[in-house]
């Protein structure tokens, strides 16, 4: 009974032994011997978005400007894109509907009263809730560059919930994609 358990050990060592060298052997009579190993990795779709600013601050209105009704521009940041492949630059809102509001006074701003662009003198956009396509690139980039302006509406009304003092604020989100 006993050799019988030392043979059947001996044959289960030997097999794990056998297997574990047999996807690396090497025979030769002539002193060399060659085995391949392949080294494989997958690269996904990467992106790399660099903000020159995480704040903008907005011009702060006039009575003058209250009294005619006014749009203030302002330059907001500037965007490195990096991308292994095509890709886009989304803008949105992160409110809903209005812009935060801190104070005393009940202001209640839309965030449609700002506005969006790729150039000073380009087309502006009111912002939303959803997803708009800021900028994209049909293909791969080291340094891809977008700069942002703003354009915030004013009503000629004093008495105007959106008018009303206070401090209004607004995330703004962008999202580097390569679909």
């Amino acid at each position: 009974m006993n050799s019988t358990r030392f043979v059947l050990a001996a044959m289960v060592l030997g097999t794990a032994l056998g297997s574990s060298q047999a996807n690396a052997q090497c025979s030769d009579n002539n002193g060399t011997c060659n085995t391949t190993n392949t080294a494989s990795v997958s690269v996904g779709a990467l992106v790399k978005l660099g903000m020159s600013s995480g704040s903008t601050t907005l011009t702060n209105p006039t009575a003058d400007n209250l009294d005619g009704g006014a749009v203030l521009q302002n330059t907001g940041p500037t965007f490195t894109i990096k991308a292994n492949r095509s890709w886009t630059l989304k803008i949105k809102s992160g409110n809903a509907l209005n812009w935060t509001y801190a104070g005393a006074n009940a202001g209640v701003k839309p965030i449609g009263h700002l506005a969006w662009a790729t150039a000073p003198a380009g087309v502006y956009a009111a912002i939303t809730d959803i997803d708009a396509t800021f900028t994209s690139g049909a293909g791969a980039t080291n340094s891809g560059a977008a700069s942002s302006f703003f354009r915030t509406t004013w009503l000629a009304d004093f008495v105007d919930a959106s008018n009303r003092e206070g401090t209004y604020s607004l995330p703004i989100v962008f999202t580097l994609s390569a679909p």
